[in-house]
C-alpha cells in the first residue's frame, strides 16, 4: 500500500474520531443550559442546581479507569462505540425524567452520559497522542480538541432555541398563579428538554453505528490485553509526582471552566438586572465562540513559542480577569468572564499532552487518571455554589481564580524542566 492509499485508508476513521469531541461538546455545555432550566423548574439553590455538573462529572471519575481497562482489553474502537451507546442511552433517559418531573432521575441521566463519555476521552485523547510524533503532540491534540468547542456552541444553541422558553415568572408571580396554571407552567418547562434529547441520543445511536462499520487501521483495533498492565502502572503513576502535578492542574481546569461556564447566566442575573434568560445566553455562546478562536490562534502560536510558556501567560491573564469579575459585578465583570474563554482555550489539551507525553505503555492508564480529574468540575462547581448561597454569585469567582492561579504554577514549572533539558 503507497503512502496515498494509507492517507485515504485512516480519513474516515480520523473524522470520525475527531467528531467525538464534538459530540462531548454539546453535552457538556448543554448542562450549563440545564442549570438555568432546572433552577426554574425545581426552584434550586445555587448549591443544588451546581449538582448537575456533580453528577455529570461523577459519571467520568467513576467509569474512567473501567473505561482504561476496557480499552486495553478490547480496543480504542470498542471503546469508542461502548461510550456512544452509554451517551446515547443517557439521552433517551431525558424522556421519563421529564414526564415525571424528578431532578434525582435527571441527575442519573446525566451520570449515564458522562459515564458514556469518559469511554470516549479515555480513547480519544491518547489515540490522538498516539497518532504522530512525540514532539508534536501538543499541537496535535489542540488541533483535534479545536473542534470540540463547535459541539459546545451547538449545545448552547440547541438550551437556547429549544429548552429555554423565556418565561421567567418572579416567586410573586408564582404565588399568583391558580395550581392548574402553576403545574401547567412547570410541566412546560420540563417537557422542554425531552424533543433535545430524544434527537440528540438518536443522532448519537446512529453515530455508534458508523463506527462499528468502518474499518479502522490496526492501533484503534487491537487489543492491548497481552500487555502487562496494571494496577503497577497506577501504583508507579500516583507515585510520580511530576504526573500527579499534571492530574491536580487538570482538576483545577476542569473545575475552573465548569464553574465560569455553568454560572455565567447566573452571574449576568445579578451583573446586569432586568436582563432575560436567552440574552444572557448570547454571553454564554459568545464566550464559546471565543474559545474556538482561542484553541485555533494557540495552536499556531505554538510553532512559536513553547506550549508550557504560553500556557503560563494564559493562566496569569485569566487570575487578572477572574479578579476583575469579582471587584466589578457589572457589564464589565460580565465581559471580564466571557474573556477568560479565549484564555481557557489551550489548557485542557496542553495540560493532558504535557502529562501523557513519554509515559509510553503507561500512556492508557494515565489518560484513564487525567480523565479521572475531571471530578473537578463536580467537586468546584458545588463549591461556587456553596460560597454563591453564602455571600454572592460575584464572590465566588474566586474558585475560578485560585483555580487559574494552580495551573499558573504547573506550566511554570513544565516550561522550567523543559529549558532545563
Amino acid at each position: 500500500m503507497n503512502n496515498n492509499e494509507k492517507a485515504t485508508s485512516v480519513l474516515l476513521p480520523l473524522i470520525l474520531i475527531i467528531s467525538l469531541f464534538f459530540l462531548w461538546g454539546m453535552a457538556n455545555n448543554l448542562n450549563d443550559i440545564l442549570i438555568a432550566q432546572f433552577k426554574k423548574i425545581f426552584s434550586l439553590s445555587d448549591l443544588k442546581s451546581g449538582l448537575v455538573q456533580s453528577a455529570f462529572y461523577t459519571g467520568y471519575f467513576v467509569f474512567s479507569i473501567p473505561a482504561s481497562l476496557f480499552m486495553r482489553r478490547y480496543s480504542y474502537k470498542a471503546a469508542v462505540v461502548t461510550g456512544l451507546l452509554l451517551y446515547a442511552f443517557g439521552a433517551f433517559l431525558f424522556y421519563p425524567a421529564a414526564a415525571q418531573r424528578e431532578y434525582n432521575l435527571f441527575l442519573g441521566a446525566l451520570f449515564v452520559i458522562a459515564s458514556g463519555l469518559a469511554f470516549l476521552e479515555t480513547s480519544a485523547n491518547p489515540l490522538i497522542v498516539a497518532m504522530g510524533d512525540p514532539a508534536t503532540a501538543e499541537r496535535r491534540l489542540n488541533f483535534a480538541q479545536s473542534f470540540n468547542p463547535f459541539g459546545c456552541i451547538a449545545g448552547i444553541i440547541i438550551g437556547r432555541e429549544f429548552i429555554l422558553s423565556g418565561h421567567e415568572p418572579s416567586a410573586a408571580d408564582l404565588a399568583a398563579m391558580a395550581p392548574a396554571a402553576l403545574e401547567q407552567f412547570y410541566q412546560a418547562e420540563s417537557h422542554a428538554v425531552q424533543g433535545p434529547y430524544l434527537a440528540i441520543g438518536a443522532l448519537v445511536f446512529l453515530w455508534a453505528f458508523v463506527v462499528l462499520l468502518v474499518r479502522f487501521p490496526k492501533v484503534a483495533t487491537q487489543s492491548s490485553a497481552g500487555e502487562s498492565v496494571s494496577w503497577n502502572d497506577y501504583k508507579n503513576l500516583l507515585a510520580s509526582g511530576q504526573f500527579m502535578f499534571g492530574v491536580t492542574a487538570q482538576f483545577f481546569y476542569v473545575g475552573a471552566q465548569v464553574c465560569l461556564w455553568s454560572y455565567m447566566i447566573r452571574y449576568g442575573q445579578q451583573a446586569l438586572p432586568g436582563t432575560g434568560e436567552k440574552i444572557l445566553a448570547n454571553y454564554l455562546l459568545a464566550s464559546l465562540v471565543i474559545f474556538m478562536i482561542g484553541r485555533f490562534f494557540a495552536t499556531a502560536l505554538m510553532a512559536r513559542i513553547k506550549p508550557s510558556l504560553l500556557m503560563f501567560i494564559y493562566a496569569i491573564a485569566n487570575v487578572v480577569l477572574c479578579a476583575l469579575a469579582v471587584v466589578s459585578p457589572n457589564l464589565v465583570g460580565m465581559l471580564a468572564l466571557v474573556a477568560t474563554s479565549f484564555f481557557m482555550s489551550l489548557m485542557f489539551p496542553t495540560i493532558f499532552a504535557l502529562t501523557i507525553k513519554n509515559l509510553g505503555e503507561q500512556a492508557k492508564a494515565g489518560s484513564s487518571l487525567l480523565v479521572m480529574s475531571i471530578i473537578g468540575g463536580a467537586i468546584l462547581a458545588a463549591v461556587m455554589g456553596f460560597v454563591s448561597d453564602i455571600s454572592s454569585i460575584h464572590t465566588a469567582v474566586v474558585i475560578p481564580l485560585a483555580s487559574f492561579a494552580v495551573i499558573a504554577v504547573f506550566a511554570r514549572s513544565c516550561y522550567q524542566r523543559e529549558i532545563k533539558g
